[in-house]
């Protein structure tokens, strides 16, 4: 989808002074303290916080009416300031959703944001397998799985894996969760191809579609 606006192409590179609303493709909404863009990248600020996203994925931008200043939200700054590993107690659930979660803070990133990525993967089930070839929960490749040391088909390993990928991906990346999702979706190759979101039309929905479903479940 193309940016449309004149409103957009006229205060893009303009900082706001009330807070504002940006709508993305699929219908999902982000608060912002203010939005620039540069070239097809718009930047998204929220307090110390920053989150760049394809001009292509943002569809609107409104103003707030209250010009107060918006809050930023924690959990998507816990993305894109990654901290390090902590030690957890396992949990030993068999619910892939359980795991996911102590994968994630293990590995200390938000639970919602890996959840979401495993549900646009594979929505959640053990035993997915893509046309490509791509197994289980996180839709690892074999090769991916053998170089991170994991069985794909071991739902707790398979899960393990994909969350110590997505940090690996979002400490190289510096926090830049759209090129992390490229990189996880159509590799690190690609990514440094293009210098950020490879134009596939798969990788790009892959990309609006779990940003999407983190900001529906949250954040939290």
């Amino acid at each position: 989808m193309l940016f449309r606006g004149i409103f957009l192409l006229a205060a893009a590179s303009l900082p706001l002074m009330a807070g504002e609303y940006a709508t993305f493709a699929s219908g999902n909404r982000m608060k912002a303290d203010r939005h620039e863009r540069s070239g097809n990248v718009i930047r998204l600020f929220q307090g110390a916080g920053v989150i760049e996203v394809p001009a292509e994925m943002i569809i609107a931008i409104e103003e707030f009416e209250d010009a107060q200043p918006v809050s930023a939200a924690q959990p998507l700054r816990a993305v894109l300031e990654v901290p390090a590993p902590v030690e957890t107690v396992a949990v030993r659930s068999n619910d892939p959703r359980d795991m996911i979660r102590d994968a994630a803070l293990r590995e200390g990133l938000p639970p919602a944001f890996v959840a979401s990525v495993a549900k646009v993967e594979s929505a959640f089930q053990p035993h997915a397998i893509s046309p490509k070839g791509a197994i289980g929960v996180m839709q690892l490749m074999p090769g991916t799985a053998k170089a991170l040391g994991a069985d794909p088909y071991d739902v707790r390993q398979n899960i393990d894996a994909g969350t110590r990928l997505l940090r690996e991906l979002l400490v190289k990346y510096e926090g830049d969760v759209v090129k992390a999702l490229s990189a996880y979706n159509a590799g690190e190759g690609a990514v440094a191809r293009y210098q950020g979101l490879p134009p596939y039309t798969e990788t790009r929905f892959y990309v609006n579609k779990v940003i999407g479903a983190y900001q529906q479940a949250g954040g939290n």
